[in-house]
């Protein structure tokens, strides 16, 4: 009769309970750079200067990431290329859906250091809503001093 030793037979009942455990558990999360909108094709990143706001026209405070399919999941990646110690930058992230609709996921006002960088998320995909754009929004007219502030922004979806 074989007999193993307490420590052999511990190691056995681990090594098969994890071989028997799901799939899902031992997966990790699949995570795609979303694709920003008028971006060049090339990289998933974009880099930005809070300009002033205007009454008529576009601001450069939005960026839009195209969603191209169904994620369960989201994250937005910020880092600061520049910073004013005393000026605020607001920082902002919404998803946007088929229906015309939009959901705020994050609202911040942040001082970041140069080189600091921030993951907000995941926020999961909402039931019943098909996303079809991650937006992020920096700077507001309010604080003059986060005029010229430099940043790098991307998204992810992930599944």
């Amino acid at each position: 009769m074989l007999r193993f030793r307490e420590p052999l037979a511990a190691g056995l009942i681990l090594g098969l309970s994890a071989a028997l455990a799901p799939a899902s558990v031992s997966a990790a999360q699949q995570c795609v750079f979303l694709t920003p909108i008028g971006g060049n094709g090339t990289t998933p990143i974009v880099s930005k200067q809070v300009g002033r706001g205007h009454l008529l026209g576009k601001t450069n405070w939005n960026t839009d990431f195209i969603v191209d399919r169904p994620y369960s999941s989201y994250k937005f990646f910020f880092t600061a290329n520049s910073s004013d110690p005393s000026a605020q930058y607001p920082v902002s992230g919404f998803m946007k859906f088929t229906d015309g609709t939009s959901l705020q996921v994050f609202n911040e006002t942040m001082s970041p250091p140069i080189g600091t960088g921030k993951e907000f998320g995941p926020f999961p995909a909402v039931p019943g809503k098909q996303a079809s754009q991650m937006n992020f929004k920096i700077g507001a007219s309010s604080d003059p001093g986060a005029l010229g502030f430099s940043y790098r922004i991307s998204v992810q979806g992930c599944n």
